[in-house]
């Protein structure tokens, strides 16, 4: 009895996420991919980290997944003069009262998106990183933790760089996902075109009205759906082969030739993130196991921003997707 109360369930949110990926496919033109990490992200406790010039819909894309899952969402503009108790929250002296008390910040929310998060000052990604990384927060010599389900999604403005704060690869490696999001083609900006000009037109209400999202399904249903994720079984072999495409990374294996190229490898966070992703990915498909095309969608968006090339690969126009590629093309599944 408890085994058919227990796939029902199953079945009841795998259609409600299903469900909620069917209604951004419907709004947004040419994310399927970020939509799916960040579902995937969000079911697994990761973090994304989003790249991308200005004017794509990344922040459209991420307050319509909060609104359509019913989520507390935060929008957090990254400026060099942010503070870190600007995300955290401080404590606040009441007068009647005579007592301090916490006020909390943004980071109290189930997702954040920190926009630009390379314009924050160190302190403040110091801050962010306790966070991600902990699922809480320090402030006054107090630790409290935060809600849950949690997804902090950066972005990131590859076309300006002047009063930035490079990430360091010890935040980068917290992030689960790192997404490229691109120039939309003739087609499908046409589409884009077509679609916010109906939207103007069939609705007279305020911008924030009009984007609203009913909601489909709830955090409750993430939590429950997590623990489904987890179930999904990982073979041996599915083991063996991420195993074998982050240490190739480290100079081993058949495609260990690459490592000439980078200066700092894939961390174990590298296969523990892809093994986690790709349950979640099995799940989303109806699978309760794991196959390599899931490993080889994912491997891009998981890697890509683990390593760190040399400057000669760098000058020369290798990329840590060019690699992760070759890394694939190289390695046999099983």
């Amino acid at each position: 009895m408890s085994s058919d109360i227990s796939s029902q369930s199953n079945t009841q949110a795998l259609q409600q996420l299903r469900l909620v990926q069917t209604e951004l496919h419907k709004k947004l033109v040419g994310h399927e991919a970020l939509i799916e990490r960040l579902l995937i992200a969000l079911l697994t406790g990761g973090h994304i980290l989003i790249e991308g010039a200005p004017g794509l819909a990344k922040t459209r894309t991420i307050n319509q997944f909060s609104q359509l899952i019913d989520a507390r969402f935060v929008r957090i503009q990254a400026t060099p003069d942010l503070l870190p108790a600007d995300l955290t929250g401080t404590d606040m002296y009441h007068q009647q009262s005579g007592e301090f008390r916490f006020i909390e910040g943004p980071l109290f929310n189930n997702i954040v998106l920190m926009d630009e998060i390379n314009r924050a000052p160190p302190k403040v990604q110091s801050a962010l990183l306790e966070a991600m990384g902990e699922k809480q927060i320090s402030s006054s010599g107090k630790t409290r933790a935060l809600e849950s389900p949690f997804l902090v999604a950066a972005t990131q403005n590859p076309i300006e760089h002047e009063g930035t704060y490079p990430l360091p690869e010890a935040q980068l490696d917290r992030f689960m996902f790192f997404v490229n999001v691109e120039m939309p083609d003739a087609t499908a900006e046409l589409k884009i075109l077509d679609q916010v000009l109906s939207e103007r037109n069939s609705n007279s209400k305020t911008d924030n009205q009009a984007s609203h999202q009913a909601a489909v399904s709830n955090t409750s249903t993430i939590e429950q759906a997590s623990a489904f994720v987890s179930a999904v079984h990982v073979s041996d072999a599915i083991k063996d082969y991420i195993v074998r495409l982050i240490t190739a990374t480290r100079g081993h294996g058949v495609a260990g030739r690459v490592a000439e190229h980078i200066a700092h490898p894939a961390s174990p966070r590298g296969s523990i993130f892809l093994s986690v992703a790709a349950q979640a990915k099995a799940w989303l498909d109806d699978r309760d196991y794991i196959t390599p095309d899931d490993i080889k969608q994912l491997a891009p968006d998981v890697l890509s921003g683990r390593i760190v090339l040399h400057y000669q690969a760098r000058a020369e126009g290798i990329t840590q997707r060019d690699l992760i590629m070759r890394i694939l093309d190289s390695t046999p599944a099983l």
